[in-house]
Protein backbone atom coordinates (compact mmCIF):
# COMPACT_ATOMS: atom_id res chain seq x y z
CA UNK A 1 0.00 0.00 0.00
CA UNK A 2 1.30 3.47 -0.93
CA UNK A 3 2.37 6.12 1.49
CA UNK A 4 -0.61 8.33 2.50
CA UNK A 5 -0.63 11.84 1.05
CA UNK A 6 -0.25 14.70 3.53
CA UNK A 7 -1.72 18.14 2.93
CA UNK A 8 -0.55 21.47 4.31
CA UNK A 9 -1.96 24.96 4.30
CA UNK A 10 0.88 27.26 3.30
CA UNK A 11 0.84 31.03 2.73
CA UNK A 12 1.12 31.80 -0.99
CA UNK A 13 4.16 34.02 -0.49
CA UNK A 14 6.07 31.05 0.98
CA UNK A 15 5.50 28.87 -2.11
CA UNK A 16 7.73 28.64 -5.16
CA UNK A 17 6.30 30.87 -7.88
CA UNK A 18 5.41 27.90 -10.11
CA UNK A 19 2.74 26.69 -7.66
CA UNK A 20 1.06 30.08 -7.55
CA UNK A 21 1.12 30.28 -11.37
CA UNK A 22 -0.40 26.79 -11.71
CA UNK A 23 -3.19 27.81 -9.33
CA UNK A 24 -3.73 30.97 -11.38
CA UNK A 25 -3.91 28.97 -14.63
CA UNK A 26 -6.49 26.66 -13.06
CA UNK A 27 -8.51 29.67 -11.90
CA UNK A 28 -8.47 31.18 -15.39
CA UNK A 29 -9.80 27.95 -16.85
CA UNK A 30 -12.54 27.70 -14.20
CA UNK A 31 -13.70 31.29 -14.70
CA UNK A 32 -13.58 31.13 -18.50
CA UNK A 33 -10.80 33.71 -18.84
CA UNK A 34 -8.92 30.99 -20.72
CA UNK A 35 -10.67 28.29 -22.72
CA UNK A 36 -7.76 25.88 -23.05
CA UNK A 37 -4.79 24.73 -21.01
CA UNK A 38 -2.52 26.28 -23.62
CA UNK A 39 -4.17 29.67 -23.28
CA UNK A 40 -4.17 29.53 -19.47
CA UNK A 41 -0.52 28.56 -19.28
CA UNK A 42 0.49 31.32 -21.70
CA UNK A 43 -1.40 33.90 -19.65
CA UNK A 44 0.11 32.59 -16.39
CA UNK A 45 3.61 32.49 -17.88
CA UNK A 46 4.29 28.78 -17.38
CA UNK A 47 4.82 25.76 -19.61
CA UNK A 48 2.11 23.21 -20.27
CA UNK A 49 4.39 20.50 -18.85
CA UNK A 50 4.75 22.42 -15.56
CA UNK A 51 0.98 22.83 -15.42
CA UNK A 52 0.36 19.11 -15.93
CA UNK A 53 3.11 18.20 -13.45
CA UNK A 54 1.55 20.20 -10.60
CA UNK A 55 -2.13 20.65 -11.48
CA UNK A 56 -3.37 17.87 -9.20
CA UNK A 57 -1.17 18.96 -6.29
CA UNK A 58 -2.07 22.65 -6.19
CA UNK A 59 -5.46 23.87 -5.04
CA UNK A 60 -6.20 27.37 -3.74
CA UNK A 61 -7.52 27.21 -0.19
CA UNK A 62 -10.58 29.27 -1.08
CA UNK A 63 -11.57 26.55 -3.57
CA UNK A 64 -11.01 23.85 -0.97
CA UNK A 65 -13.21 25.58 1.58
CA UNK A 66 -16.22 26.00 -0.71
CA UNK A 67 -19.16 23.91 0.51
CA UNK A 68 -17.08 22.88 3.51
CA UNK A 69 -17.02 23.30 7.21
CA UNK A 70 -14.04 25.08 8.71
CA UNK A 71 -13.13 24.97 12.38
CA UNK A 72 -11.42 28.04 13.79
CA UNK A 73 -9.43 28.28 17.01
CA UNK A 74 -9.38 31.45 19.08
CA UNK A 75 -7.71 32.45 22.30
CA UNK A 76 -9.81 35.21 23.83
CA UNK A 77 -9.21 37.39 26.86
CA UNK A 78 -11.70 36.81 29.66
CA UNK A 79 -13.59 40.08 29.23
CA UNK A 80 -17.29 40.73 28.62
CA UNK A 81 -18.35 41.06 25.00
CA UNK A 82 -15.29 39.64 23.21
CA UNK A 83 -16.96 36.43 22.02
CA UNK A 84 -19.97 38.50 20.96
CA UNK A 85 -17.68 40.67 18.82
CA UNK A 86 -16.17 37.60 17.17
CA UNK A 87 -19.63 36.23 16.39
CA UNK A 88 -20.66 39.59 14.94
CA UNK A 89 -17.76 39.39 12.47
CA UNK A 90 -18.83 35.88 11.47
CA UNK A 91 -22.42 37.03 10.97
CA UNK A 92 -21.33 39.98 8.83
CA UNK A 93 -19.20 37.69 6.64
CA UNK A 94 -22.10 35.40 5.79
CA UNK A 95 -20.56 32.35 7.47
CA UNK A 96 -23.08 30.03 9.14
CA UNK A 97 -21.90 29.11 12.63
CA UNK A 98 -22.58 25.47 13.45
CA UNK A 99 -20.90 24.97 16.83
CA UNK A 100 -19.14 27.01 19.49
CA UNK A 101 -17.07 25.42 22.25
CA UNK A 102 -15.43 27.47 24.96
CA UNK A 103 -13.15 26.36 27.75
CA UNK A 104 -13.36 27.73 31.26
CA UNK A 105 -11.04 30.76 31.36
CA UNK A 106 -7.64 30.18 32.94
CA UNK A 107 -4.90 32.77 33.35
CA UNK A 108 -7.27 35.40 31.97
CA UNK A 109 -7.96 33.66 28.62
CA UNK A 110 -10.40 31.13 27.22
CA UNK A 111 -9.87 28.79 24.28
CA UNK A 112 -12.76 28.85 21.81
CA UNK A 113 -13.41 26.70 18.77
CA UNK A 114 -15.96 27.80 16.20
CA UNK A 115 -17.10 25.54 13.36
CA UNK A 116 -18.77 27.32 10.46
CA UNK A 117 -20.15 26.47 7.04
CA UNK A 118 -18.39 28.91 4.73
CA UNK A 119 -19.74 28.38 1.22
CA UNK A 120 -22.01 31.45 1.38
CA UNK A 121 -19.47 33.87 2.75
CA UNK A 122 -19.67 37.30 1.16
CA UNK A 123 -16.02 38.09 1.89
CA UNK A 124 -12.79 36.14 1.64
CA UNK A 125 -11.63 33.78 4.33
CA UNK A 126 -8.50 35.89 4.68
CA UNK A 127 -10.64 38.97 5.40
CA UNK A 128 -12.64 37.11 8.06
CA UNK A 129 -9.44 35.97 9.78
CA UNK A 130 -7.97 39.47 9.61
CA UNK A 131 -11.14 41.11 10.95
CA UNK A 132 -11.42 38.73 13.90
CA UNK A 133 -7.69 38.88 14.72
CA UNK A 134 -7.89 42.69 14.82
CA UNK A 135 -10.58 42.73 17.52
CA UNK A 136 -9.57 43.99 20.96
CA UNK A 137 -9.29 40.99 23.28
CA UNK A 138 -8.48 38.41 20.59
CA UNK A 139 -5.08 36.97 21.49
CA UNK A 140 -4.95 34.41 18.70
CA UNK A 141 -7.21 33.40 15.81
CA UNK A 142 -6.45 30.72 13.23
CA UNK A 143 -7.86 27.84 11.22
CA UNK A 144 -7.80 24.61 13.17
CA UNK A 145 -9.27 22.30 10.51
CA UNK A 146 -11.13 22.56 7.27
Amino acid sequence: MGKPIKYYIVAADALPEIFVKVAEAKRMMQTGEAETVGAATRLAGISRSAFYKYKDSVQPFNDMKAEHIITFYAMLKDMAGILSGVLTVFAASGANILTINQSIPTNGCAAVTISAETSRMEESLEQLISDVAALNGVVKFEILAG
